[in-house]
């Protein structure tokens, strides 16, 4: 029993408005936490979020922390320091004549961010400030050309003063980003070994940062950015994660934290290039809904997260999610692999206002984060959000938030939404606020449907995962009408991105550029050459990989290497990702193998009528990815109890608003159904956590894994 009792695997989901901790037992069983974020001090909240879950299995945080075998972090606080530009200050050594390139950026970035009819007129584009300013840029004399020759030796005198007048102007780091340096990184060494020498002599304790060490890749806009939010927003953020490592260990936790990673892993709050952990509670999501869908047998899941600011949606098709190699974050371009993702910013928490001109309602796209709305009087808010909407209608229990922890006034709501927009508009504040609701669950219908027939796929063939704070309060309105094959939302919804974090893999991945271009029917002399080179890429990978792992006390028999490569056919302008059906590339027969899996790939991503093997095969870049086993939790499997809720479930009813008229929505306590239920509505599903709204013309399922399956019902549909 002691044995079943212990509590293994923690996540983490730190976001804007709200903390979520997740925790797993030995015997698979879980539970979910909710706290507000609190923005000064994160380690805090996720110490209260904790307390919230584990006081549902009578235990506290002192007993449960040195328990744990691994905890997963997942946040947006190094995103929000950027945003706000509230990073260190980084001085940049490039090339001579270059100095401009990190303020000038790339031309899409004036518009990242903007929707389509703003991007069409030009006096919207604009350019953010830049994590560098000029004043701290310095330019040095050195040419690499594209094929890796220097033309120009590296200037060293020019490197020395470089260094004294970046320290002299204040830089609390320093970054090194020279042309080329992707396909010949001496000249940036040795730059970065110079300034080492000079802070040195200085006494000056400042790190270092050389691209070619972090991020060897094409693009030097890419790679500057990607390098220089290294020592801008990341390094500011290990030291966040180090006072929750600290709180961790005060509480008795002897576990290493581990971060989520753009790339859909975890690495270790150590890690060197942090900057991977720029985005990632959305990601756990995706990484959830993957293990899900296994265990459902879907393989094609359209995740969607909606939570108090934005609303992401990402993919998953024949059980894999795409990687994107060169992301756009905070309007920067990044040389980062990012689970592809697309957001828009409406959520929960999202500002309801009126058009001054058109005198239509307008969402966002600013939010209140954590302060809910002016539902809370402790808000300090004045404007109203949707959340103040969902209290008037109904969809909330204003004694019930957060289980109570936090209380709403329903008039003080109805009172701003009267004078914002009922009044304005002429209408009453019921149906105002129902304005507001359906102008969002319009707005996210028709993003997510937008995004799956955009690629080229149907609906139809995909299970919808709602989840996020306020994804089961919306389920029914952004899926209804799709045609999804099944929308599922987990009981457990509000901390599902801290799930998924616990169910990511501890991994580190690597990548580096390289170019390599083979004929269809080239001599085996030319594919045993490229194999020389890529598996030399991969051999350099495999250095820093253990080199990370080395840190947190593993041992190269503990890691295994999967390698992989980015290819193309020739002329191309995208390339595939590719799991390496080769652990090692030697001869002719590993590259037949090589194009192997990208034909096999290229033909089920687009068609095997579109391969185009005569154009010839083009390797743009070598993958390493290293992994470590970690417990993972494990699906709870309930009896099925039959389609009756039991009696002790039922919670009465309350009055529910929808399509101008009140209805008596049946009340329940999800964690008092069982498997096999199933609730017609007009019902509302609450838990401390969450509320699950389940209006007239739908009803939902339990399962065996506590899943509740929402299915929209037509006249005449028989059960």
């Amino acid at each position: 029993m002691q044995q079943q009792s212990t509590v293994q695997v923690m996540g983490i989901d730190a976001g804007g408005t709200m903390t979520d901790t997740f925790f797993v037992r030995a015997d698979g069983r879980f539970v979910v936490g909710k706290a507000q974020s609190h923005p000064d001090d994160e380690s805090l909240a996720i110490y209260h979020s904790s307390q919230d879950a584990l006081a549902h299995w009578g235990r506290h945080v002192d007993d449960v922390y040195p328990e744990l075998a691994t905890c997963v972090y997942s946040g947006t606080a190094m995103l929000n320091r950027v945003l706000m530009r509230k990073g260190l200050a980084v001085g940049l050594i490039c090339n001579r004549g270059f100095e401009q390139i990190h303020a000038m950026g790339r031309a899409l970035q004036s518009y990242l961010g903007y929707a389509l009819e703003d991007r069409i007129h030009l006096n919207t584009h604009r350019y953010d400030e830049p994590l560098v300013p000029v004043s701290r840029t310095r330019g040095v004399t050195e040419r690499t050309d594209v094929q890796g020759r220097v033309v120009i030796p590296l200037r060293e005198d020019e490197v020395r003063l470089a260094a004294r007048e970046l320290v002299a102007a204040g830089a609390q780091a320093i970054v090194i980003c020279l042309l080329q340096s992707h396909k010949n990184g001496d000249s940036e060494r040795r730059a970065r070994d110079i300034v080492h020498e000079e802070l040195a002599a200085l006494r000056a304790a400042i790190p270092v940062f050389a691209s070619v060490d972090y991020y060897p890749s094409r693009k030097e806009s890419h790679r500057m950015n990607t390098t220089i939010l290294e020592a801008y927003g990341a390094e500011p953020s290990r030291q966040t994660l180090r006072k929750v490592s600290d709180r961790f260990k005060a509480h008795g936790a002897r576990f290493d934290l581990r971060v989520m990673a753009t790339h859909g892993g975890t690495i270790s709050w150590k890690a060197r290039e942090l900057a991977r952990t720029i985005v990632s509670g959305p990601i756990g999501g995706v990484i959830g809904s993957r293990m899900l869908g296994e265990a459902l047998g879907d393989d094609n899941i359209a995740c969607s997260d909606i939570g108090g600011t934005s609303f992401d949606v990402a993919l998953i098709t024949k059980g894999n999610f795409a990687i994107r190699s060169d992301p756009d974050m905070a309007r920067l371009v990044l040389s980062l692999p990012l689970v592809a993702m697309d957001s828009v910013g409406a959520g929960a928490g999202s500002f309801a206002r009126l058009d001054p001109f058109s005198k239509s309602i307008r969402l966002g796209p600013d939010s209140a984060g954590y302060r809910v709305g002016t539902c809370w009087a402790d808000s300090g808010l004045d404007t109203v959000t949707v959340s103040d909407c969902h209290v008037v209608l109904g969809y909330l229990n204003p004694d019930n938030f957060l289980g109570g922890a936090i209380k709403l006034d329903a008039g003080r709501a109805r009172r701003h939404i009267q004078a914002q927009l009922a009044d304005p508009l002429g209408l009453s504040v019921e149906d105002a606020a129902a304005g507001v609701i359906e102008l969002l669950d319009l707005t996210l219908s028709e993003y997510l449907r937008a995004n799956i027939s955009a690629k080229g796929y149907n609906p139809a063939d995909f299970t919808c995962f709602s989840y996020g704070g306020a994804g089961p309060v919306h389920a029914y309105g952004y899926t209804g009408g799709v045609g999804f094959k099944d929308v599922v939302v987990p009981a457990w919804a509000a901390g599902f991105s801290a799930f998924g974090c616990a169910c990511a893999d501890f991994e580190y991945r690597y990548d580096k550029s390289v170019d390599l271009g083979v004929a269809l029917r080239a001599a085996d002399v030319d594919k045993e050459a490229a194999c020389r080179t890529l598996q030399q890429a991969w051999s350099e990978l495999a250095v820093k990989v253990m080199d990370e792992f080395a840190l947190n006390g593993y041992q190269a028999e503990d890691v295994m290497l999967i390698p992989g490569y980015k290819m193309q056919y020739m002329g191309q302008l995208n390339d595939l990702e590719i799991v390496s059906p080769v652990s090692r590339a030697a001869g002719a027969a590993d590259w037949d193998r090589i194009v192997e899996a990208f034909e096999n790939t290229y033909g089920r991503v687009y068609a095997s009528s579109a391969r185009s093997p005569e154009l010839g095969f083009s390797i743009t870049g070598a993958i390493l990815r290293g992994m470590v086993a970690t417990q993972k939790p494990v699906l709870p499997e309930d009896p099925v109890a039959g389609p009756i809720p039991p009696a002790e479930a039922y919670l009465g009813a309350r009055p529910l608003y929808r399509r101008k008229q009140w209805l008596d929505a049946s009340l329940w306590r999800m964690e008092g159904l069982k498997a096999g239920n199933r609730i017609v509505g007009p019902a509302i599903i609450e838990s401390d956590a969450t509320t699950f709204v389940v209006p007239d013309g739908f009803e939902t399922t339990v399962d065996k894994h506590r899943l509740f399956h929402l299915r929209e019902v037509k006249p005449g549909d028989a059960r």
